[in-house]
C-alpha cells in the first residue's frame, strides 16, 4: 500500500478503533507515532480531532492502558498501550472484519 490512501475516508473512520489497536499490537506508542505508521502503512493519517477521541473510548473501555511520558526538552506525552482486554477485542474485530469481506466480495 502506498501513502495517500485512495480508500473513501468514511471506511477509514469506521475502521480507526481496529487500526488503532493493530498499532499498539506492535508495542506502546504515542498518538503522534500512531498517525505517522498509519501514514507509512498507506492510510491517510487521522487528524488528532478523530485520533484523541478514539483514544480516549478504547482507554475508557479498558482496550488500552495510558502512562505519562515526561518530554525530553519539550512537552511530556500520553503513551497508549495494548491491555490484555484490547488484545482480546482485536483479535474479535479481525474476526468480524473477516467476515464481512467474505460477504463483501460474495464468499461463503
Amino acid at each position: 500500500m502506498t501513502s495517500n490512501s485512495h480508500f473513501p475516508a468514511g471506511w477509514q473512520r469506521a475502521v480507526l478503533p481496529t487500526l488503532l489497536l493493530t498499532q499498539l499490537e506492535n508495542g506502546p506508542a504515542h498518538g503522534y507515532a500512531i498517525a505517522k505508521a498509519l501514514a507509512a502503512g498507506g492510510f491517510d493519517p487521522p487528524k488528532g480531532a478523530a485520533l484523541y477521541p478514539a483514544l480516549a473510548k478504547l482507554e475508557a473501555s479498558g482496550a488500552v492502558s495510558t502512562t505519562w511520558e515526561e518530554g525530553q526538552g519539550g512537552p511530556g506525552r500520553k503513551v497508549y498501550e495494548l491491555t490484555p482486554a484490547g488484545r482480546e477485542q482485536l483479535a474479535r474485530q479481525l474476526r468480524l472484519f473477516a467476515d464481512f469481506a467474505k460477504l463483501v466480495v460474495g464468499e461463503n
